[in-house]
């Protein structure tokens, strides 16, 4: 009898229980399956699995460094051009693999350009071009020393960039400065700070920036730009994995890669302009593209642009301001800016004429039409070259002087910044004050 109540409870019990336990078990399982499914979706778990965040990346098993990955089907049969800096005499087949919406396609060979600049240093700036396979929605992509999937799970994918894409097209603009390779403790503070509002007056949209480290208050200047938009920075810890030179000359200077990889950091900016901007300025720090006969860049681009549509390279001659003399008068030294550290461009009016055996130039171009630059010339572009006549356009540049034998008297009056001085002092007064380095008497 005891045992038969005994069975009927247990029977009870197994009545109640095993609905429970099935749905539990139902539930777990639909779950577990849930995450599969979502894990084998998810581009971040299956591929890539570890992604760089850095705009610089090594490359394992070799001794290159990966860049940036951008959209490009200019070349025939090629979907993507991949900006390296890489061992020059450690060049050997590479192999992409791609991210395709969360599957890794299979690896296709590549072909890889070598930049012809490089000024003799060991290592020089490649472009690795790719295909993407059919139907594949290519978002990060790697590169591989042998067509295998085995060494995948250690490589770090890097994003591709400018897909087209059916959302909202990003604001186009009309003129990107790129200026490379900010490094040592360059604090040049009140000229930068001149060079940014001049060009903002010019029309400039943005002005992108390599930094790998700067003196403190043009640290605190940079930020400030950054934060208003008009500064793009880009982090540049070259100096993690090489030994850059601060020089151009790998003879005279020595080190792994020319002058902090600026060749690499030009190409990039122009890569990173493509798809945003109508022109982009190449120069450096201290430089101010200045048009003469026009009171902006965008009416001085669309004349010669219109005389010249198939021009991809226009070349600005560099003209430079020896900074040693002075303005007699000193109208233009503002008790406001002395102690700000610097030099201040609207002190130095006298220009020196360009010496017939080095006459070096920068450049505008149409980022569509180039595929490599070097700093004074495009190496390999789909237009062509126009030498802009000093008349029009030509660089401001206040520095050291170049042609030291030349006395005050044999140099040129220039005083074309002053047309733009009841603009640009208080603009520059402005950035000054909100960066906290303008001290008020």
């Amino acid at each position: 009898m005891k045992k038969n109540t005994y069975l009927k409870k247990i029977t009870v019990l197994l009545f109640i229980i095993t609905p429970i336990i099935i749905i539990m078990g139902y539930s777990w399982t639909n779950s577990t399956v849930g995450e599969l499914i979502r894990e084998r979706h998810n581009p971040s778990v299956i591929c890539p699995r570890m992604i760089s965040q850095q705009s610089i990346t090594p490359l394992k098993h070799t001794k290159h460094l990966l860049v940036s990955a951008y959209m490009d089907q200019r070349s025939g049969g090629f979907d993507l051009r991949i900006i390296g800096i890489f061992k020059r005499d450690s060049v050997d087949a590479l192999y992409c693999s791609l991210c395709c919406a969360g599957l890794v396609s299979e690896t296709t060979p590549s072909i890889i350009l070598p930049h012809s600049d490089h000024f003799g240093f060991p290592y020089g700036t490649m472009d690795v071009l790719c295909q993407i396979p059919d139907n594949c929605d290519a978002t990060h992509v790697t590169l591989l020393t042998a067509p295998s999937t085995a060494t995948r799970s250690e490589q770090l994918w890097i994003p591709i960039k400018n897909k087209k894409t059916s959302n909202k097209e990003e604001n186009k603009l009309d003129l990107t400065v790129c200026i490379s390779t900010l490094f040592g403790t360059y604090n040049n503070v009140l000229q930068f700070a001149q060079t940014l509002e001049m060009y903002r007056l010019l029309g400039v949209n943005r002005v992108v920036i390599y930094n790998t480290s700067c003196g403190l208050e043009l640290n605190r200047l940079l930020k400030s730009y950054s934060q208003e938009g008009f500064v793009e920075m880009v982090p540049w810890p070259i100096d993690r994995y090489l030994n850059p030179s601060r020089g151009w000359n790998f003879k005279e200077h020595g080190g792994d890669l020319h002058y902090f990889g600026q060749l690499t950091t030009l190409n990039e900016c122009i890569y990173r302009s493509m798809e945003r901007s109508r022109y982009v300025l190449l120069n450096d720090i201290d430089e101010i593209i200045m048009p003469y006969q026009h009171d902006n860049l965008n009416s001085m681009m669309d004349m010669l642009q219109s005389q010249h549509p198939n021009v991809a390279e226009f070349l600005i001659e560099n003209h430079i301001f020896p900074k040693k003399y002075f303005e007699p008068s000193r109208k233009f030294h503002l008790h406001r800016w002395s102690n700000v550290p610097g030099i201040n461009i609207l002190e130095h009016i006298y220009r020196e004429d360009p010496n017939s055996t080095y006459h070096p130039y920068k450049m505008i171009v149409q980022p569509r039409l180039v595929e490599q630059t070097s700093v004074h010339q495009l190496l390999r572009n789909l237009g062509e070259q126009f030498y802009v006549p000093m008349q029009i356009c030509r660089i401001i540049h206040v520095r050291v002087a170049l042609l030291k034998s030349l006395q005050w008297e044999e140099l040129n009056e220039d005083k074309r910044l002053w047309d733009f001085q009841e603009k640009l002092i208080p603009n520059v007064d402005q950035v000054l004050r909100r960066a906290g380095l303008l001290t008020e008497d």
